[in-house]
């Protein structure tokens, strides 16, 4: 069966701009496809949130928070020297897929192609925007305190919580 070309006339814009700047925090977006709730199954969060929270998947670059909503992630990173930004979301995607597809006995795409970042600029208050970020489940009304969410972390706990210290393993 050939493959088929999908026409997505909005795609180069994602990439409009685009540059991989070391030492720079930007803000992060990855969409299920469809965005189907695909985490809202705990066992499937819990095992794609402990890839996204795994150091070695994003190489040299650091997550300083991230939470993990039924149909997408958000994360705020500190790019490194060795890699772009395009490797590390590649990486960190395709980890997150394959982990999601061996619970689910599921294969193939599980996030929409490409993702969104922001560039932070050097005036933004980084914790005001991890705030933000972890803040996405209370946004949403999947809790009442954010301490009720299991799917996120942010490295100003100290690994006190969440899965920079093991714990979430469900």
């Amino acid at each position: 069966m050939a493959s088929q070309r999908v026409d997505r006339p909005h795609a180069h814009a994602l990439r409009t701009g685009r540059t991989s700047e070391p030492g720079r925090v930007y803000l992060l977006t990855a969409v299920v496809a469809g965005r189907h709730p695909v985490f809202a199954d705990p066992t499937t969060a819990a095992g794609a949130a402990r890839v996204l929270a795994d150091r070695d998947t994003w190489l040299d670059a650091r997550l300083l928070c991230w939470v993990l909503m039924p149909d997408h992630w958000h994360g705020l990173l500190v790019l490194g020297n060795g890699s772009t930004l395009a490797a590390c979301m590649q990486r960190a995607k395709g980890r997150a897929a394959r982990a999601v597809n061996r619970l689910r006995g599921t294969s193939g795409a599980l996030w929409m192609p490409g993702y969104h970042d922001r560039a932070l600029r050097r005036e933004d208050d980084v914790r005001t925007v991890a705030r933000y970020v972890v803040a996405n489940p209370l946004r949403a009304g999947l809790v009442t305190r954010l301490g009720d969410y299991p799917y996120w972390d942010a490295v100003w706990l100290g690994g006190a919580d969440g899965y920079a210290a093991g714990l979430g393993d469900g």
